[in-house]
């Protein structure tokens, strides 16, 4: 790691800006679903406090399109983090504007403060320079801590970077790239990857960047019809990308050029409708009927996909085998779950690339049965695509510091 750490800077007394990301599903109350992302952040929040430095934390939430949406405000993320902290956290009722920079002013030793959802404002994903300079005046330190917009180029992950320095990774960022970096450059094998999700669409490159680095590819969810359908075989009304056929053809030549072991779903689960209490039955994946749909790997699939898991000394995971959203329909993806925390108590190293497949790692019990979670799926896919990320390569490099 290159880059400056959290532990490389003097905090004491310090107002330290710092990019979190608080993306948390909400109720229909507006009370905090799940706070894994929250709960993540505590470590690098906990130690600029311990050195009586200030926190003022940034994050986005949701989609709100520039445009200011009570629904999407971070208050019951305020007050998830107060209760988790045991502390005060202040919430801002925007993030720039003289309210704001009143409250950073008056604010404590030792306090902490959550600025209002930073896209409230369109500035904030146009990476817009006076934006940037209007947060970077909040703070005399910044840290980035939120991988999981580390891929995007915005005004808290990039262009606050260019009016304040030094600019260092927090805890989780640091881990986030230490895990998938040991993917990356030199992983014990045998390496498996298991990809699943609807489309092959936003995988394509990583898909083709596995390739170049594992033993074997199980590939799982909608977007194995694709790839099926690619083989020459039907599929009935299950979900295809007809434009990307051609394409999944070239990536199953590719697989077999480098003797890659590229596993597709040998049974499946059909239904007439994904839904809940739908008929359903299992059915070899070359008798899937006309008018059917698969909506999750069958057994034999599931038994062969965690055999090379659990026999695997690296695995990486990224998206469900079927709509595990519907409990009909889960069972394939909980049964890859529970493989990869076999792998993990055999010694293996394990990473779940965030969304669906960490929320069935919790869902199924094995959260705390794998090695590292990641709080990220675009950018952790965008890393394992061997792609830089603009919120790491903005931070300042240690020999500079």
């Amino acid at each position: 790691m290159s880059k400056m750490l959290i532990d490389d800077l003097d905090l004491k007394g310090k107002r330290v800006l710092v990019r979190v990301d608080f993306n948390v599903p909400l109720d229909e109350q507006g009370r905090v679903t799940d706070d894994r992302r929250i709960r993540s952040a505590l470590p690098t929040i906990r130690k600029i406090l311990d050195e009586d430095g200030s926190p003022i934390l940034m994050s986005h939430l949701g989609r709100p399109k520039g445009r200011v949406r009570p629904e999407m405000s971070l208050e019951p993320a305020a007050r998830e983090l107060e209760k988790l902290l045991g502390k005060p956290v202040t919430m801002a009722d925007n993030c720039v504007g003289e309210n704001v920079q009143q409250l950073v002013a008056e604010l404590p030793a030792g306090g902490t403060i959550l600025l209002e959802n930073l896209r409230f404002h369109p500035q904030e994903t146009d990476n817009d320079p006076d934006f940037s300079r209007l947060l970077a005046s909040l703070g005399e330190i910044y840290v980035n801590d939120a991988f999981g917009t580390a891929h995007r180029a915005h005004a808290s992950t990039v262009g606050v970077t260019r009016y304040l320095q030094p600019a260092a990774a927090g805890y989780l960022m640091y881990k986030e790239l230490d895990m998938l970096g040991r993917a990356l450059a030199d992983p014990p094998r045998p390496y498996v990857a298991i990809l699943g999700g609807a489309k092959i669409s936003g995988k394509i490159e990583v898909i083709e960047s596995l390739i170049e680095r594992v033993d074997a590819l199980l590939i799982g969810g909608g977007m194995a019809f694709t790839f099926l359908k690619a083989r020459g075989q039907e599929v009935g009304r299950s979900l295809v990308e007809e434009d990307k056929v051609t394409l999944a053809g070239a990536i199953l030549q590719k697989a077999f050029d480098r003797d890659v072991e590229l596993l597709l779903p040998a049974d499946c689960r059909v239904t007439g409708a994904v839904e809940k209490n739908a008929d359903s039955r299992i059915v070899s994946i070359d008798r899937i009927p006309a008018d059917l749909i698969g909506a999750d790997i069958g057994p034999e699939t599931s038994r062969r996909f965690a055999e090379k898991i659990e026999a695997a000394r690296t695995v990486v995971w990224n998206g469900p085998m079927g709509v595990f959203e519907i409990e009909d329909f889960a069972a394939g993806t909980y049964r890859i779950a529970e493989a990869l925390g076999k792998a993990t108590d055999a010694g293996g190293l394990t990473i779940v690339g965030g969304g669906d497949s960490a929320a069935a790692m919790a869902r199924g019990g094995f959260e705390d049965r794998v090695g590292h979670i990641s709080t990220g799926g675009g950018a952790s896919l965008e890393f394992l695509a061997g792609k830089s990320l603009p919120g790491v390569e903005a931070l300042t490099e240690r020999s500079a510091s």
